[in-house]
């Protein structure tokens, strides 16, 4: 059976199978690749995927399939079939004093810690129908090595904290 989950771009109340999401949550550690589709082929009675640029070994099964994101994915050069544009426009983000003084005290293989918690955050991974509404509920995420605690406000995200894991 097929575990579930509820995504933040489908709504966030709406529970759906792992395996329909672009989710890393998995039952199981499977091969993520971003590979180039060319099409299917019929071929006694089966149907194959036509791919290149895969990292698999020959006769690997492919269990998931998901769309190239081209805000998402990094391959310039791809190119996708829906989804093309980002979402809205990004939140502006703040860090408390305390978030602040967590990060100062991070060893400089982390340095680039806050850009990266701020280019997470300002895709805003509440549910759907909180987005619209006054919100005051604090939110934990697992991000690189740490928990992040994070509320929203307006048009704004507030970093709380950041907690080693």
């Amino acid at each position: 059976m097929e575990p579930y989950g509820k995504t933040p771009r489908l709504g966030g109340n709406k529970r759906v199978g792992v395996f329909a999401t672009r989710s890393p949550n998995r039952p199981n550690p499977i091969g993520l690749s971003l590979v180039k589709f060319h099409g299917v082929i019929q071929r006694d009675g089966k149907l194959f995927l036509s791919l290149s640029n895969i990292d698999l070994v020959d006769g690997t099964p492919i269990i998931d399939i998901k769309p190239y994101l081209p805000y998402a994915d990094a391959n310039p050069d791809a190119q996708a079939g829906f989804a093309q544009t980002a979402p809205d426009s990004p939140l502006a983000i703040h860090f408390s004093e305390q978030s602040l003084s967590q990060l100062a005290e991070l060893p400089a293989e982390y340095q680039t810690l806050q850009q990266f918690i701020i280019e997470v955050l300002q895709q805003d991974p509440r549910p759907a129908y909180k987005k619209s509404k006054v919100d005051t509920k604090v939110y934990a995420m697992h991000l690189s090595d740490f928990n992040i605690k994070w509320q929203c406000e307006l048009d704004a995200i507030h970093v709380l904290s950041i907690e080693g894991v």
